[in-house]
């Protein structure tokens, strides 16, 4: 008998969280747990009454989804991020958006011997993937370190989780310029794309750096962060025309369908603004005081320019983050150490603005220096 498919998998990082959260939960006032990115305010109206409406579903979904979701989705993309327009068959919607990272490179083919390349500071999953099927995980943030091993598969992340850093749009159009050349398919994970704080983000789809086309390239969205829709599982992918129908081709083998609730409800929240813009000013405001308790503490906070974290650290000749992780507990709050998510990461630790106004405030009383 083979190995389990489970020996070929990195631990699940947060598994070794464990002790600290123990740690943290025994302050006096309780836990502040920022260390998953999880929304904890309510489901927006607007994508309850949709679901609502939609309850009455006896049949299966269609994989490809229904057109009210994928139209939601190229007016969304083109009306809100100025990207390209897009036909509907440019559009399959997801269950989740981290199944799909997973699992995109089994529906590729890839396998042993194939490269696939992903940032130096990354989301786990991307090396999952690669794991899953034998290949070659590369993380880098440098494409002249592929040297002749070209990737199959190149991720990239803008903005990024952790570290909310953007890339501007030069860097990025430089990256869609090499991919074509060498006939990568290059798959942007643009999660956080409605969660900037400072400056601008731009899709890959955006004409300045596609140039019009959408060949080689998908993009992945997620409802999660923007619409507090984690527990819907509601995201989408869309792009090259011809590589969305072999995905198609593969999910509908598996039975891979996104409830039909959810895609109505999907439609619903990509079509208001108005919950988007609350939700927003909510995170602004947890993020300016926990910013300032974390700098008045003695921390710096690098990049973290969008996305829902604070990529922040001691320096490089600092406390590593596991230090840093076990000395926050001991204060009642638990983060995630920089090392989940690279090598880069080991000074440096993430902390979510996903908590409770009433929690930020806690955490930021024991951040406070005492006299």
């Amino acid at each position: 008998m083979s190995a389990p498919v489970s020996g070929r998998l990195p631990d699940f990082p947060w598994d070794k969280l464990t002790q600290y959260a123990a740690t943290a939960r025994a302050h006096a006032d309780g836990i502040v747990d920022l260390s998953i990115g999880t929304p904890v305010d309510p489901t927006p109206e607007v994508a309850r009454a949709a679901l609502t409406a939609a309850a009455d579903w006896p049949g299966y979904p269609v994989t490809v989804g229904v057109p009210e979701a994928r139209q939601a989705v190229v007016d969304w993309l083109t009306g809100t991020h100025g990207t390209i327009e897009l036909d509907l068959d440019q559009v399959l919607p997801l269950i989740g958006s981290k199944e799909f990272i997973a699992t995109l490179p089994s529906y590729l083919g890839l396998g042993p011997g194939d490269v696939i390349g992903f940032p130096a500071l990354a989301y786990p999953t991307y090396e999952v993937g690669a794991a899953l099927v034998g290949a070659t995980a590369v993380a880098t943030d440098s494409l002249t370190s592929f040297g002749p091993e070209t990737p199959k598969l190149l991720w990239l992340n803008s903005p990024s989780n952790p570290s909310g850093r953007v890339l501007p749009t030069a860097h990025l159009k430089k990256v869609v310029d090499w991919c074509r050349e060498r006939g990568v398919l290059l798959v942007s994970d643009e999660c956080y794309l409605d969660c900037v704080w400072e400056g601008e983000a731009v899709s890959v789809l955006h004409p300045d750096v596609c140039g019009g086309s959408s060949e080689g390239i998908l993009v992945v969205h997620s409802l999660s962060k923007r619409s507090n829709l984690a527990g819907y599982r509601c995201a989408f992918v869309a792009g090259d025309r011809s590589v969305i129908a072999e995905l198609l081709a593969v999910r509908k083998n598996l039975g891979l369908m996104m409830p039909g609730p959810q895609q109505l409800a999907m439609a619903a929240v990509l079509g208001d603004e108005a919950h988007v813009a609350e939700q927003h000013e909510r995170y602004r405001a947890r993020r300016t005081r926990l910013r300032a308790a974390l700098e008045g503490a003695g921390y710096t906070i690098d990049h973290s320019e969008a996305s829902l974290y604070l990529w922040t650290t001691k320096g490089p000749d600092g406390p590593d983050c596991w230090q840093i992780v076990a000395d926050l507990a001991e204060q009642g709050i638990l983060v995630a150490p920089g090392a989940f998510y690279g090598a880069a990461g080991s000074h440096h630790v993430r902390v979510a603005l996903t908590a409770s106004d009433e929690r930020i405030d806690a955490a930021v009383a024991r951040l406070a220096p005492r006299s």
